[in-house]
């Protein structure tokens, strides 16, 4: 829901600094990996406890996330270099809750299961509603120039970033917060279905 109206503000400065990357050699691809490394420095840190390092870590590793497209625009977006940003996406969005499992399972086990969960249905939502836009030529660039078609939802990169910031800040409220994103999560997937229905009829 946030994130096109972020794009115009964060996309010149992050598309600068792509430009100057790519001049220096650094590939769109090393700077997915560097972002998921730090996402998943960042669960281990919340595993251990760590909880504003790995909000630090979760900061940088998002950051990364959205220059690595800013490269590949300087540099010509790859089928693969989209592949493995969306790949990279799914593990980082998978190991934060799961590191809050890890680190208090008795507490946070069954809410943490749930939120998995809902992140796996609305993930399915989102890449099946891709392939048929894929399959239908259909275009978009409300997200920015992506290798996958982005459907707008409830919940988005930016809302899910916010939703972890504030799991590491409030970790002791993690079942509630984690019990509540997950039903919106659910939301937004049904909203998709909804949607795909109207626009892939048939």
């Amino acid at each position: 829901m946030l994130d096109r109206h972020l794009r115009p503000l964060i996309d010149p400065p992050l598309d600068a600094l792509g430009r100057r990357l790519a001049a220096g050699g650094i590939t769109a691809d090393a700077v997915t990996l560097a972002g998921l490394a730090l996402g998943l420095a960042a669960a281990v840190a919340v595993a251990f406890g760590a909880f504003l390092l790995a909000l630090a870590l979760i900061a940088g590793s998002r950051f990364a996330d959205g220059l690595d497209g800013a490269v590949a625009r300087a540099q010509g977006p790859s089928d693969f270099g989209g592949y493995l940003d969306i790949t990279a996406d799914f593990v980082f969005y998978g190991a934060i809750p799961l590191a809050f499992v890890l680190h208090d399972p008795a507490a946070n086990g069954a809410a943490g299961a749930f939120l998995l969960a809902s992140f796996y249905v609305n993930g399915a939502s989102f890449l099946g509603y891709a392939i048929l836009a894929e399959k239908r030529g259909l275009r978009t660039r409300s997200h920015g120039v992506k290798s996958l078609y982005f459907t707008a939802g409830l919940l988005e990169g930016t809302e899910t970033i916010l939703f972890f910031a504030a799991l590491c800040l409030w970790p002791q409220h993690f079942a509630p917060l984690a019990w509540a994103f997950g039903a919106l999560c659910l939301v937004t997937a049904l909203s998709r279905v909804l949607l795909a229905r109207r626009v892939f009829p048939g």
